[in-house]
């Protein structure tokens, strides 16, 4: 294939399952709960979780390569995932995300789902109802797309 949106969309969607597995399989415990920590255990932490998903699309996008027979340099891979893998620490360490957030008017979106939302989620009980969707996880996730899709342009293109 040489058709340059056909190697796009096919290494926008090995990167995209790389990520979803990277992001959620591959992420240990300790990793998701330190990683936005001050200082070092935190820096370290997240640095870990983004070397481990990091290979994860790698491992995911080489066979795609090679199947497909997708005609990528070595420079556009080297700058797409280093791209893609600066963005993701940035946002990972979440005071960055979140500041963006707020600056961009998006503070109390970034607090849906969260007792921090005047709207929370409650129970019948009106107590706090926990819930896996939440404006931060959104932002998080979306900002991620946002990168990946900058990174499968890279490396189509370079």
């Amino acid at each position: 294939m040489t058709d340059p949106a056909g190697v796009f969309g096919a290494v926008f969607i090995a990167l995209y399952i790389g990520h979803a597995v990277g992001d959620h399989w591959v992420q240990s415990s300790c990793q998701a709960a330190t990683k936005a920590q001050s200082g070092w255990t935190g820096r370290l932490a997240c640095g870990r979780h983004v070397l481990g998903l990091t290979l994860t699309k790698v491992v995911v996008l080489v066979p795609v390569l090679l199947v497909l027979e997708l005609p990528v340099g070595a420079l556009g891979l080297v700058l797409g995932l280093g791209l893609d893998a600066a963005s993701h620490y940035w946002a990972d360490r979440r005071t960055t995300l979140a500041r963006l957030a707020d600056r961009c008017g998006r503070r109390e979106f970034l607090s849906l789902g969260t007792p921090a939302h005047p709207a929370h989620p409650v129970t019948a009980d009106g107590s706090y109802a926990p819930t896996l969707g939440t404006g931060a996880y959104a932002l998080d996730q979306s900002w991620h797309m946002l990168w990946l899709g900058i990174a499968a342009l890279v490396i189509a293109s370079a």
